[in-house]
């Protein structure tokens, strides 16, 4: 299970700072696969009281074809177009560097192991980010990278060992592993990627680790010693494809159904009422990073991601998790950007067309009446842009 950043603005990342279309209910703006913002009408916070999801979009969603014409004739052009589109963008990853993602100004913040994880969750808050790489200072080494994962796992350990809420306030990124270890789950392999390396190495490294976020690392020719240089996210990867290869990414023009893209069955939602604690329990069961708000209808009222979860717990706050996810959701940035959805016809080129113009880090599939059809994540949209006709890959065989 990852998370994703989700920053009103670009706040990634030199210098380790180091302390240690249907009418709307309500304010969450909700945009479709053809970026067409519909906000409510009542002055209430993003993420509260009874949002509603815009209808999903017909941009650019291929006219049905029809049954009397052979597959051949039907989809043979678009299928070479598809690939022709795929390669290009392969090309460019090969030939592009991991530094070319970043923007001309950035800033990093580095957390020390040392840090109480207490501390370090305020920073993030205080800085409007949702993960830090870690220091460690008495070996001068990289240390991995803090994210909500982590702090979902302190939840997790307060709640198989409440006796020792106590401690909890004394431990440090250090105890990170110790906690990972306590509670059973296995630890993220901590990876990075120098970052003169093509993108598309980092690309298949994110993939084959699972991570939605890898940082980039270097050495002082001097000293010998690891320097981070910064931190790319699969958001940021997408949004370099999109926004300098659109003659390859219009090209993509086989709708979200066709290419399998996205999780469909055995689907983890909540409702406005379920405690943030059962919704982080639905997280850790199923392994994912978001879980979908519907009404009794099925229909798509929000989206609770794991970055949720950081200011739930501002300040130790740990039994404020029994609160609804209702009341979570009313804590987000009056910057929150909404969330995005799509429809099973929407094509691929017209999800590329909304990450160029939108911060986007998943979507989700709801037909005609906004209810719930499924979810496609980041993930699913790199891994078919970098794997889809490479049958013998090991990434794909995992």
């Amino acid at each position: 299970m990852e998370d994703d950043a989700r920053t009103p603005t670009e706040k990634e990342h030199p210098g380790p700072a180091t302390e240690g279309s249907a009418p709307v209910a309500s304010s969450p703006t909700t945009t479709s696969a053809a970026g067409t913002n519909s906000s409510g009408p009542l002055p209430l916070r993003h993420g509260h009281e009874l949002p509603y999801v815009a209808a999903p979009s017909s941009y650019l969603r291929p006219k049905p074809i029809s049954r009397t014409m052979s597959d051949n004739r039907a989809s043979g052009p678009l299928d070479k177009e598809q690939m022709q589109g795929l390669r290009g963008v392969r090309e460019f990853l090969k030939v592009r560097t991991s530094y070319d993602v970043l923007p001309l100004s950035f800033r990093l913040v580095v957390l020390d192991n040392n840090l109480l994880i207490k501390k370090s969750l305020n920073i993030l808050i205080q800085n409007g980010i949702v993960s830090a790489p870690l220091w460690d200072s008495q070996n001068s080494a990289f240390a991995g990278l803090l994210t909500s994962t982590d702090f979902i796992n302190v939840i997790q350990y307060y709640c198989q060992f409440p006796d020792e809420i106590a401690h909890i306030d004394q431990f440090r990124l250090s105890s990170l592993r110790d906690i990972e270890r306590a509670i059973g789950v296995l630890p993220l392999e901590t990876v990075s990627v120098h970052p003169m390396r093509p993108l598309y190495e980092a690309c298949r490294r994110m993939l084959k680790t699972r991570a939605r976020r890898i940082p980039l690392v270097d050495r002082d020719d001097e000293t010998g010693r690891e320097m981070v240089v910064s931190v790319i996210t699969q958001y940021r990867i997408l949004k370099f494809i999109a926004v300098n290869n659109e003659q390859y990414t219009m090209l993509l023009k086989k709708p979200v159904q066709e290419l399998g893209l996205g999780t469909y069955t055995d689907l983890a939602t909540a409702t406005m009422g379920s405690s943030v604690l059962d919704v982080i329990h639905l997280m850790v069961k199923y392994n994912i990073s978001a879980v979908p708000i519907i009404d009794k209808d099925n229909k798509v009222l929000n989206l609770f991601e794991a970055v949720d979860v950081i200011p739930c717990i501002k300040g130790g706050a740990y039994d404020e998790l029994s609160a609804t996810v209702g009341e979570a959701l009313s804590r987000r940035a009056e910057e929150f950007g909404g969330i995005y959805t799509c429809n099973e016809d929407d094509r691929l080129d017209a999800i590329f067309d909304t990450i160029r113009k939108s911060r986007v880090h998943r979507l989700i599939v709801v037909d005609d009446d906004n209810r719930l059809k499924g979810i496609i994540s980041l993930s699913d949209i790199l891994k078919y842009v970098l794997l889809y006709g490479e049958e013998d890959d090991d990434i794909r065989g995992n």
